[in-house]
C-alpha cells in the first residue's frame, strides 16, 4: 500500500497551528518526507509536528 499524505491545511488542523506556519516549516525542511505537488505541499500523514525552535530543551522561553 502507498504512503498517505495530507495537505498543509490538514496538518495545521491536526497540529493546532496555522497553515501558513506549516508551509514555512516545509520550506525550511523541518518536516521529514515533504515534497511539492504543484503549488501545494504533500506531508506524510504520520509526520510529527516539529519541535518549536524558539524554546530550549527545558521548555523555557528563550525570547526577551
Amino acid at each position: 500500500m502507498g504512503m498517505e499524505y495530507m495537505s498543509a491545511k490538514e496538518a495545521a488542523s491536526k497540529w493546532g497551528i496555522t497553515d501558513r506556519r506549516v508551509q514555512v516549516l516545509c520550506e525550511e525542511g523541518r518536516i521529514d518526507g515533504v515534497f511539492r505537488l504543484g503549488n501545494a505541499w504533500a506531508i506524510p500523514a504520520d509526520a510529527e509536528k516539529p519541535k518549536d525552535a524558539r524554546r530550549n530543551p527545558s521548555g523555557e522561553d528563550t525570547g526577551k
